[in-house]
């Protein structure tokens, strides 16, 4: 919305200096050409001069008023020849600059016509593309005649841009040329190319040495910004995010040199429990650690980093695993949690500027429907005369907002839902869990609509004490599953949570036949299993039924199945309608 905002600000602008530009074109010749009476002069007379320079000759209409001494005669020929010269050579003077203001005011109009042409568009975008290639040329090792066709058509270029930037300088002044930032963007590459220059040309520079001033020649690509109307909005909105982007910088840079200090504390020095190998990850100094912690939050090879630290305190057998929260914690706040926040900025700003585009299309597709009207309305002018029109467009205009008004009214009435360009989140919308009410037909081919059972089956399903009974099942069931001994299978701990996972089979399976009694199998539209989320809780209980049903008879067939377990935290999805809308 305030990008929004800042880009109307920005097109009012430009509006306001367009229409000052147009009124600065209006070339007033009448005016110049003719006198008070309509009648066409070509000299200018005494009384414009007098009338216009008042201060220049004020002494000639006082020394007429007050000197009466002198004789009529000599002051009239004194005056005669005085003025006589003086107002030729400023007669040639005032026609000479209203000569060149016309000429200078025909060029500037002429000029800007130029620059806001499309093959004018289209002759900086070949050239943008051409200094593109002349950059991605060189190469290493080249010879000598291709760095020349360089060296000349990087000036060539250079002057073109100039001339360019000059042009809209010119046809546009100097404030409404630097109100545009790309405009701002493009005098800075086009004034680095030319110091640049002018510094290899004296010998101050190398041609081919790498500098600043050489490099910023590589930002002339951004020029196709400006002219790509779609490119430049999200330019924009990415612009206008280095607020919060630069937020999650400092964040980001605080996290690492806390972690940074901490790894220093628990691993400083003891990552050399191998002398046959150099550890290059390590926490000896805060560089070595800064670079550790910033390869852990990309995630290249932090699982190597995290089981150096376990074995730099004892292995796994001792206290070594537990210096693993660390590198979990790291990982998951740093890798997970911050650094993917930038694709979440960088998401919303994509939805910004595809917003931004379609208000631009909605604004010109309305600009062009009242074009349209006036030029229908104002080609059917009635008898009556303009006045008779100018009533007839007023309750025309009346109508229309009468329906604003009614249609304005009916969305007042509808229920809030997503309006703009842009639709809302999810987040934002209100999703209320309607109950979903016992489809028609038979459960079983026993039960019907009305069925007492099936009623009741229906009301403990949808209670919400049953709901996060479930779900805490669920949870539990996971739990128990992470707490499994892989190696070892016939373990105490092993057994206890077998005898655990009878229970919560059985509650699963209790669940399923009151969801089954409640909207039926699968024949009928609403039942169980045409839902693709009742499917996979079917899947993860079938799975644990079998696998109890074939325990003793084929062992491997049985550890694939209880593989599968693994699904249960997914059944969490089918409770959880915060993650059911996510997965849709």
């Amino acid at each position: 919305q305030k990008l929004r905002e800042k880009q109307q600000l920005e097109e009012d602008l430009k509006g306001y200096l367009d229409w000052i530009m147009q009124a600065e074109d209006i070339d007033p010749e009448n005016e110049d050409e003719t006198g008070g009476d309509g009648k066409p002069r070509s000299r200018i007379t005494l009384a414009d001069l007098t009338d216009k320079k008042k201060g220049r000759f004020a002494w000639f209409s006082h020394s007429n008023e007050t000197h009466a001494s002198i004789p009529a005669s000599d002051a009239d020929s004194v005056n005669t020849e005085n003025t006589g010269h003086e107002a030729e050579s400023l007669c040639c003077c005032v026609r000479l600059a209203r000569r060149w203001r016309r000429w200078n005011r025909f060029c500037r109009r002429k000029t800007r016509l130029t620059v806001k042409s499309t093959g004018f568009y289209w002759v900086v975008i070949i050239l943008v593309f051409l200094n593109t290639l002349t950059i991605a040329s060189e190469h290493y090792n080249q010879p000598d005649w291709l760095t020349q066709v360089q060296d000349i058509a990087n000036k060539v270029l250079l002057a073109m841009f100039t001339v360019e930037m000059l042009t809209k300088m010119y046809s546009l002044g100097l404030q409404a040329y630097f109100v545009s930032l790309f405009n701002r963007f493009d005098c800075f590459v086009v004034f680095g190319g030319i110091i640049e220059t002018i510094l290899v040309e004296f010998g101050v520079m190398s041609p081919l040495g790498i500098s600043v001033l050489r490099c910023v020649r590589l930002l002339r690509i951004f020029k196709v910004t400006k002219y790509w109307a779609a490119l430049s909005n999200l330019v924009a909105s990415l612009l206008n995010s280095m607020r919060s982007i630069a937020s999650l910088l400092l964040l980001l840079f605080l996290f690492i040199i806390i972690f940074s200090l901490l790894g220093m504390q628990l691993f400083g020095g003891k990552f050399n429990f191998d002398e046959t190998q150099t550890k290059r990850s390590t926490f000896d100094n805060f560089p070595q650690s800064l670079l550790t912690v910033f390869q852990i939050l990309t995630g290249e090879d932090w699982n190597a980093v995290m089981y150096d630290g376990i074995m730099a305190y004892g292995g796994p057998s001792s206290t070594g695993m537990l210096v693993c929260i660390y590198f979990i914690i790291l990982f998951i706040c740093g890798n997970c949690i911050l650094v993917n926040v930038f694709l979440a900025i960088a998401v919303d700003n994509l939805a910004d500027a595809e917003s931004l585009n379609t208000a631009q299309k909605e604004d010109e597709e309305e600009k062009e429907k009242k074009k349209s009207a006036r030029i229908i309305l104002y080609t059917h002018i009635p008898d009556d005369g303009p006045d008779e029109a100018a009533e007839e467009e007023e309750e025309h205009l009346g109508e229309g907002e009468e329906e604003e008004e009614e249609e304005e009214e009916e969305d007042e009435e509808e229920p809030d839902m997503p309006s703009g360009p842009r639709p809302r989140r999810l987040s934002d919308l209100n999703l209320k869990e309607k109950v979903v009410p016992i489809p028609e037909g038979s459960a079983f081919f026993i039960f019907s609509s009305t069925n007492p059972v099936r009623v009741c089956c229906h009301r403990l399903i949808h209670h919400h004490i049953f709901t996060n009974l479930i779900l805490a099942m669920i949870m539990l069931s996971s739990v128990s599953l992470a707490a499994e001994d892989p190696i070892r299978n016939h373990s105490f701990r092993n057994n206890i949570l077998g005898y655990f996972d009878y229970a919560f089979t059985a509650i699963f399976t209790v669940e399923i036949l009151l969801k089954m009694t409640s909207y039926g199998a699968f024949l009928h539209k609403g039942s169980f299993c045409r839902n693709y989320f009742n499917l996979l809780d079917l899947l993860v209980v079938g799975v644990s039924l079998v696998s109890f049903g074939i325990q003793s008879s084929a062992i491997s067939v049985v550890k694939i199945l209880r593989v599968l377990r693994v699904l249960r935290p997914l059944r969490a999805i089918n409770r959880a309608k915060g993650l059911k809308v996510k997965c849709r």
